[in-house]
């Protein structure tokens, strides 16, 4: 089946997972009064980009896709061309199809006039999957999973802050005590209902629009900064569907957080002497009977295939650190004793290390991966977490001594993999992996590993306020 481009008068193949146009039939009878539609690409920093469309254009994009150029894929954080991405003038900024993904389309909550939703990935016109889409290098990983009879379930955790909206004395940006309170250094208060309930009015409006979207939002913290907080997400039987959970609350915590006047901050380390907000994954494995692969089977003792899970793990965590910490502000969470992994350490029910065996039921057994900061793109983040127990379980690769206590000291062990030690280095680590291009797929590696260099490059040409204040008139 396939429709025919008047533009390139090529065809364009109806992808294999394309959304029934049914969907968005059934859509615009249920919703009358929605006017228009965000059309939403997630690109290799994990920033939705695309287009609004109108109401009556929706059907045209189920039943023919939508154009999309191909350099959407091939931008930095701030938006800007990389060409050396091959995405670009390589390609003469070509267009290729966006299809909508199946069960995505939402009415957005608290819009006027009513708005509304719509998630969609690059395809090739000829159908195939756009290599350098990261949903694709996710599906991927779980293609390859189900071809060993295996099938994985995940949630992520959010962190991040609510600053108010005006930047202190010093230009930098202040927590808030409650949505009606006074600008100030409010206290850490983990834990605290009390620094909850003063904004109820965001977290309700939160949850309001979650259910919109079909999101299962959960639990909701204070965490371990001012005006920090983690909201939990409902564990997904699919792992895409899980990703694109993520990727969706943010965009919505960012949207009802400035209904009320505030701003919803997803950087790894706004405040330099307080803790920093990660994107934690939890992931377990089931087999073709629907048992969970990591569950005991002899009491007081791992069960093999959850140890090879770490050991792989482990053993990839240092390539992939480009994916668990994308920027340059990334690296300045990992500080020790602080809640953030220093080394690929793990152990049972301790929040030190970076692979965590969460308190559970056996039946429930899991693996908490606390690498990656709320910065990065959660699809990555899964695929090469993905990528990493295959190859843990492959291979059945040793994980080494549990870490018992504090891992922050105790995790230092001879011999032992270790992190890169800076943004720089980890993108130089990057670039050089087998693991890493096998995992993405060679297009999508060398696309973001090229995002990468250039940020960094334009990052390390800027003079910071510290320089100035540290050298100028100084030395």
């Amino acid at each position: 089946c396939h429709h025919f481009d008047e533009m390139t008068k090529m065809p364009n193949m109806l992808p294999k997972d394309a959304a029934s146009p049914d969907e968005a039939a059934s859509f615009l009878r249920d919703n009358p009064t929605i006017e228009a539609i965000d059309l939403v690409l997630i690109d290799a920093n994990g920033i939705g980009r695309g287009k609004i469309i109108r109401r009556h254009e929706l059907m045209g994009l189920y039943e023919r896709g939508r154009h999309l150029p191909i350099s959407i894929l091939g931008l930095d954080v701030a938006g800007n061309d990389v060409p050396e991405t091959g995405l670009i003038w390589d390609e003469g900024d070509k267009d290729l199809r966006a299809w909508p993904i199946v069960g995505s389309l939402c009415a957005l909550y608290g819009t006027s006039p009513p708005r509304a939703e719509v998630m969609v990935a690059l395809y090739e016109l000829d159908g195939q999957p756009m290599a350098c889409d990261p949903r694709h290098a996710l599906a991927q990983q779980i293609t390859k999973l189900s071809e060993q009879g295996l099938q994985a379930s995940a949630a992520f955790e959010l962190e991040f802050f609510l600053f108010g909206p005006k930047f202190g004395p010093d230009r930098r940006p202040m927590a808030l005590n409650a949505l009606d309170g006074p600008l100030g250094r409010a206290k850490i208060n983990v834990y605290s209902l009390e620094q909850i309930h003063g904004f109820l009015p965001v977290f309700s409006d939160i949850y309001a629009a979650c259910a919109s979207a079909q999101i299962q939002a959960e639990t909701v913290i204070s965490e371990y900064a001012p005006g920090q907080f983690e909201l939990t997400l409902k564990y997904r039987s699919n792992v895409l569907a899980a990703a694109q959970d993520l990727v969706r609350l943010k965009r919505i915590v960012r949207a009802q957080a400035r209904r009320h006047a505030l701003e919803a901050c997803f950087m790894a380390k706004p405040l330099a002497d307080e803790a920093g907000s990660g994107m934690h994954m939890h992931i377990s494995i089931y087999d073709a009977r629907g048992c969970n692969a990591f569950a005991e089977t002899q009491p007081d003792t791992w069960h093999p295939d959850l140890r090879h899970a770490i050991g792989g793990l482990r053993a990839t965590m240092g390539d992939a650190m480009v994916i668990f910490a994308p920027f340059a502000n990334s690296w300045r969470r990992f500080a020790g004793e602080l809640y953030a992994p220093v080394q690929p350490s793990w152990g049972g029910n301790n929040r030190s290390v970076a692979l965590r065996v969460p308190l559970s039921d056996p039946d429930q057994r899991r693996i908490e991966h606390r690498a990656a900061g709320v910065d990065a793109n959660p699809y990555l983040v899964a695929t090469v977490v993905l990528a990493g127990l295959r190859l843990g379980l492959a291979e059945s690769i040793d994980p080494g001594a549990e870490t018992k206590g504090n891992g922050y000291v105790a995790g230092f062990v001879p011999n032992a993999p270790q992190l890169p030690a800076d943004w720089r280095d980890a993108i130089a680590q990057a670039t050089q992996s087998e693991f890493l291009k096998t995992a993405l797929g060679p297009a999508l590696h060398r696309s973001f590993m090229a995002i990468k260099a250039a940020e960094y490059r334009a990052f390390s040409k800027s003079i910071s306020d510290v320089e100035l204040d540290l050298y100028f008139g100084t030395v």
